[in-house]
């Protein structure tokens, strides 16, 4: 299949396909005299795999880490595991950085009711007091942003 087909099969954009093989988490394809990049069964599975991966807010780093086991039917499971916990210990912190958001969003909501004039808006000057006081919270980077959707 094209590389076209590959991105309807898998729905992944054909930029992110490429974006995959120069970081070789996909291997580079076959090529048909053309040029055309050809795909087999096996690429698409490989694609589905690392999507799903994303999926799951795993970053390139630990896809990567798994696909080196994966490839090598002999090897050990450890490092999975032990990856896999690492990921539960990111997303448990992201949870926490959600929650703690959240209690603030909330804290801000209530500084304000509906119909005011903007110079009497508690919400716009609760976020004008705290930006002037603290820098804005940081996230753990882990993960990526919950407003992006690669």
């Amino acid at each position: 299949m094209k590389i076209g087909e590959l991105s309807a099969a898998s729905a992944t954009p054909v930029e992110t396909i490429r974006y995959y093989e120069r970081e070789g988490l996909l291997p580079a394809p076959a090529r048909t005299e053309g040029g055309f990049r050809v795909y087999d069964a096996a690429q698409l599975e490989r694609l589905q795999f690392i999507r799903h991966c994303r999926g799951l807010d795993m970053s390139l780093t630990e896809v990567r880490t798994l696909l080196r086991v994966k490839d090598d039917p002999g090897a050990e499971c450890g490092d999975v595991n032990a990856l896999l916990d690492a990921h539960i210990g990111h997303v448990s912190q992201r949870i926490r950085e959600l929650r703690a958001l959240e209690r603030q969003l909330k804290d801000l909501r209530q500084r304000c009711g509906t119909g005011q004039a903007a110079s009497q808006c508690g919400i716009l000057a609760g976020l004008s007091q705290a930006a002037a006081q603290e820098p804005p919270p940081r996230s753990s980077g882990h993960l990526r942003s919950v407003h992006q959707k690669s």
